[in-house]
């Protein structure tokens, strides 16, 4: 295999400051070998040792990793726990009136609700999936706003052992159809209509879609929160029963179900290379184990904290950061239902000023278009509470990375650019922030107990600077354990055997630098070939969006007849959207300045102009949409989940 290449470069280095690295968890960088190195010495010593410390068991384990059948490992397997007692019961002695959650709805109402007042209505709603005949291992579909609620029931169902699936709630009826069908679901958890951006979202009509278009026979009741209060829509009498009737008068306490370590807790679908989804199956201990232990380590979690990580709870980074790993912790969190633009593009700077937010986590993305709505904006308001940020979902780009430290962390905060997967369940490579000086754009370090590398084809490892696959060689407490009725896919999809079944393929292509530093170049599917030469998308767009001119960027390949693969760059400028001769000239000045930047490879042979780019309601990307575009191919894929289904016309019409 011809390695990745690899052609970016950044020298700057910031390392952690005398102040916060003297009061870090993991405090230098002698403190996070001594932990790398106990962990390549006794590696279930070092895995049993915080499973014992970290989770509250009601039988202990007495087996920490069972390697017989992989890649279908078991850890603690002989142990029995409930994750919701985690997160709750055992914080109930000293931190009853601990605020858990700090709501702030879109209209900017807040609500805040201490442990105690947590844990009797997470009882009140799993004694009412009890009375609807809910048991351990049935499966719950959770199709709800942000909200209390929406962790409420995550945790309802964890304490009585069912397996509950959260679907993203911008997702379409056809979508939620599919993750129905396929979990076998008995029960609908969703809202009358969520509220985002000043508008609403037709939850339960979206809901009652989906299980009129067939195939959901497994769904006996669906219960529904009373969000916005106007004229109700359709009702099915005997299926269908509210939220508040459901829990009025319920016991407020409910005896946890105590399951066994490998039982599942949650389905969580994410997208497959066929387009069909893949239903990420993940434990209870390993899964609780990993998120953790990465709030302790990676966030450097204290008591004092109001942590806040803008993720929605449909996807991963909502389930390890929202419903599960800060309340494991006993902190306080803050949760927001609305978008970071709403109502103007200063409201995530106001609330992290009024709620003084001292963790603050979100994407990429979000930061690239708070710099283009208002990047002087953070200016404006007191953040200096801030002392940690993070990111998550994708790589962030260098010029990004800068400015989220001096414009937001002003300087004095640590960024942990966090690397990692649905399928991980949890952080595997991201700076240490007491320890790791960290470089913009690169994740830095894996974890200590995480054995990740960079592999070519072959499965053999490549040199520093040269570009390949990367793996994890060892299982790891947090990772996927199957997806859901379909083991073969899983192990073709995850474990191939290229690398004996044994190593993890994450699908992401990387490098490390001289200083062993990883750096994500993209999805494996997002490498380009051009002229021979295999370059990372990820690079191309860091180059762009080192421009002045450009807030966002997004590279494709397309076919090409002699090079192989063609570079298309879509492009968001800070300004308005070019056209004609003025479009023109842009583009050439683009080209040639990522020909600066990389080199003439790399010089992007169209550019398409556009307002935003297509995303989801999340922020992702829909790379997919911008190469059928690039190829000119008609679009058939579900778009329901864009935030912007009419952009994909402009990008398609653009110079």
């Amino acid at each position: 295999m011809s390695s990745i290449d690899s052609v970016l470069t950044e020298t700057r280095v910031f390392p952690p400051s005398d102040a916060f690295r003297l009061q870090a968890n993991v405090s230098g960088l002698e403190a996070y070998h001594t932990l790398c190195e106990q962990a390549n010495n006794d590696y279930e010593g070092f895995w049993g040792q915080l499973a014992r410390e970290q989770l509250s068991w009601h039988k202990p384990f007495t087996q920490v990793l069972d390697e017989r059948n992989p890649p279908f490992y078991r850890w603690f397997g002989d142990g029995e726990l409930n994750v919701s007692y985690n997160c709750l019961d055992r914080h109930l002695p000293l931190l009853a009136n601990k605020l858990a959650i700090i709501f702030e709805s879109d209209n900017g109402t807040v609500t805040r609700v201490t442990y105690a007042e947590l844990y009797r209505r997470v009882c009140q709603f799993a004694n009412g999936l009890k009375s609807l005949g809910i048991t351990k291992g049935d499966r719950v579909v959770i199709y709800m706003p942000m909200s209390i609620e929406a962790v409420v029931a995550m945790q309802g169902c964890a304490r009585i052992g069912a397996i509950h699936s959260v679907v993203f709630g911008g997702f379409s009826s056809k979508s939620l159809q599919e993750r129905i069908i396929d979990a076998k679901a008995r029960l609908v958890v969703t809202a009358n209509e969520g509220v985002r951006g000043g508008k609403l979202v037709p939850l339960k009509a979206t809901v009652d879609e989906a299980l009129a278009a067939g195939g959901c026979d497994s769904v006996e009741r669906v219960v529904v929160y009373k969000r916005a209060v106007h004229e109700d829509g359709p009702w099915q009498i005997g299926r269908d029963i509210w939220w508040h009737d459901l829990v009025k008068g319920k016991p407020e306490h409910c005896e946890p179900t105590w399951v066994n370590a490998e039982d599942p807790l949650f389905i969580l679908y994410t997208s497959g290379s066929t387009g069909k989804p893949k239903g990420v199956q993940h434990s209870s201990a390993g899964y609780l184990l990993g998120a953790i232990n990465t709030m302790r380590w990676t966030f450097d979690y204290k008591p004092a904290d109001i942590f806040w990580c803008t993720a929605d709870v449909g996807w991963i980074t909502g389930h390890s950061y929202v419903a599960y790993g800060p309340l494991a912790v006993g902190a306080t969190q803050l949760i927001f239902e609305g978008v970071p633009t709403y109502p103007d593009a200063g409201r995530f700077w106001q609330m992290i000023e009024q709620h003084k937010v001292t963790t603050f986590y979100t994407a990429p993305t979000a930061i690239r278009s708070l710099i283009k709505l208002g990047g002087d904006l953070p200016a404006q308001y007191d953040l200096s509470s801030l002392r940690l940020l993070g990111t998550v979902g994708e790589p962030i780009n260098p010029e990004a990375w800068v400015w989220y430290h001096e414009k937001v962390g002003g300087g004095r905060c640590p960024i942990v650019d966090t690397w990692w997967q649905t399928e991980t369940g949890s952080h595997m490579i991201t700076p240490l922030p007491g320890a790791v000086a960290t470089k913009p754009g690169s994740c830095t370090l894996p974890l200590p107990g995480i054995q990740a590398d960079i592999v070519d084809e072959a499965g053999f490892p490549v040199e520093n600077g040269k570009g390949g696959f990367l793996v994890i060689k060892r299982p790891f407490p947090s990772q996927v354990r199957t997806l859901w009725n379909d083991p073969e896919r899983f192990k073709k999809a995850y474990f191939p055997e290229e690398y004996n079944g044994k190593y993890y393929l994450a699908g992401d292509s990387a490098h490390r630098d001289e200083q062993g530093y990883f750096w994500i170049m993209g999805r494996i599917d997002d490498v380009l070939n051009v002229s021979g030469h295999r370059l990372g998308t990820m690079e191309i767009e860091s180059a762009l969006v080192a421009n002045p001119l450009v807030a966002e960027a997004a590279v494709v390949g397309k076919p090409h007849e002699i090079k192989g693969e063609s570079i298309v760059a879509f492009v968001v400028l800070k300004g308005p959207r070019p056209s004609g001769d003025e479009a023109r000239q842009i583009i050439a000045n683009l080209r040639e300045w990522v020909g600066s930047e990389i080199g003439a490879l790399a010089k992007p042979d169209e550019i398409r102009f556009g307002d935003n780019l297509p995303k989801t309601r999340s922020g992702k990307i829909m790379r997919r949409l911008l190469r059928a575009i690039a190829k000119g191919e008609e679009i058939t894929q579900d778009v329901s989940t864009l935030e912007n289904p009419a952009i994909l016309q402009q990008l398609q019409e653009s110079v």
